[in-house]
């Protein structure tokens, strides 16, 4: 009795173990998915590293003050969705919204701006926002981003740009465009944004919408409200009031993508949803992802470094969703093949022949080859199953008789052919095979 007592209390207590899942709104990427969010990923960053981007990596978390700096204290992210909490000394933090304001405060400490302009860098990762998640916004997203720095030329506007558009064809995405446009500079933006005002004060608007204006007039174009939108439809816009100089800017900009064969849509009433954009602005959207369409944008930030205590340099960027852009793959029914696992899979028969296929894994590894294992002492018909679901080229198939023989079977997988070879040709013939 006592037993049978003793094993309910253990089953009962087994049943009361928490189990445990990923917080509301952040995706995991388990093989094989994972390989396909690896290649993406890579896929869209290799465009900027043949561009000549050095890599940078970035904190997951800053001073709070570096955010609402440098985002702007107006925009959503700021005001609504950052993840922002009090660290054991009592420093406000905040689990970073975006990469540009991070790597102008790390060009910033540690003087990259003071050598060889423009300082153009990579780089890759989570980043993370507090909003309601659906398909295509997550509360942990990963991008990817580039950022130039140092020189205002619309020669290297077109070439950032350009690595976006290109990160995207080289996944083989086609059904995206790119938005473009120009939020002007110092000398027009103060006019505009007065014109601009004096509108939206007009309108009956609702007292937070009101206060953007106030704040920020830009911001409330981009409401995506549709009593916004259908108040602010005839709202003047900022491409019709450039300066002299903005205006040539932009146009130089539209002028080398048309040289670079980069397609574009002029959209006069696009507004990013970060303060800091000025002069070039542009998005890359997907209509097959409904109301989240867009995998990717950017601008140039010409004021931001100044405004982060640096010098009063020039910037250019971009950030691009590799959750969105697998999403959009996905729409045009397009599936990226990362690298198999493995491209070996050893299959040993017997204890002596595990040893033996142990040392000539680490062989084949230390010689570059990717190779997996039979483990557990698998029967011949479990082992080559999972050899077939590895995604390995050849399968070495070692048994004990062919210890004695000096030999190893290489089978490939694909058509089934086996042949056995010497034991001490094994690496060289493999990487031969390989190549």
């Amino acid at each position: 009795m006592a037993e049978q007592k003793d094993g309910r209390q253990a089953a009962g207590q087994q049943d009361r173990v928490t189990r445990f899942s990923a917080p509301k709104g952040v995706p995991d990427y388990v093989p094989p998915a994972s390989a396909e969010f690896v290649a993406v990923r890579d896929g869209l960053i290799g465009a900027a590293r043949l561009a000549g981007y050095g890599h940078i990596e970035l904190p997951v978390f800053e001073d709070t003050g570096l955010f609402a700096r440098g985002v702007g204290e107006s925009t959503d992210v700021v005001t609504k969705e950052m993840y922002t909490f009090a660290d054991r000394g009592d420093r406000s933090v905040t689990l970073r919204p975006e990469g540009t304001a991070g790597v102008m405060r790390a060009v910033i400490e540690h003087g990259l701006d003071r050598g060889q302009l423009p300082v153009k860098l990579c780089y890759s990762g989570p980043f993370f926002r507090y909003e309601r998640p659906q398909a295509g916004r997550y509360r942990q997203l990963q991008q990817v981003g580039v950022e130039a720095i140092g020189v205002d030329d619309p020669a290297l506007d077109a070439e950032v740009i350009a690595i976006a558009d290109a990160g995207f064809r080289s996944l083989g995405l086609t059904g995206f465009r790119l938005e473009i446009t120009s939020l002007g500079d110092d000398t027009c933006r103060p006019q505009y944004r007065e014109l601009l005002q004096q509108y939206l004060f007009a309108l009956d608007l609702d007292e937070d919408t009101r206060r953007r204006a106030e704040i920020n007039p830009l911001r409330v174009l981009d409401d995506k409200r549709k009593e916004v939108r259908e108040m602010t439809a005839a709202a003047p816009l900022m491409l019709d009031h450039l300066s002299d100089t903005a205006k040539g800017h932009f146009e130089e900009v539209l002028g080398h993508l048309d040289a670079l064969g980069v397609p574009y849509t002029v959209n006069p009433r696009m507004v990013r949803g970060l303060d800091y954009y000025t002069k070039t602005t542009f998005e890359f959207v997907h209509d097959g992802l409904g109301a989240q369409s867009g995998i990717g944008g950017g601008g140039r930030y010409d004021g931001l470094m100044a405004q982060l205590g640096g010098q009063p340099l020039s910037g250019i960027g971009f950030g691009l969703g590799v959750d969105r852009t697998m999403l959009a793959l996905e729409a045009e029914g397009k599936v990226v093949v990362g690298p198999a696992r493995c491209e070996v899979f050893g299959v040993p028969l017997g204890d002596d022949a595990k040893r033996t296929l142990v040392a000539i894994a680490g062989q084949l590894r230390a010689a570059g080859i990717r190779v997996d294992l039979a483990y557990g002492g698998r029967g011949v018909k479990g082992a080559m199953k999972a050899a077939d679901r590895s995604g390995a080229r050849f399968a070495l198939v070692l048994g004990d008789r062919d210890l004695e023989e000096g030999v190893i079977g290489v089978k490939e997988l694909a058509t089934g052919d086996q042949q056995s070879i010497p034991l001490d040709t094994v690496v060289a013939e493999l990487g031969a095979r390989l190549v």
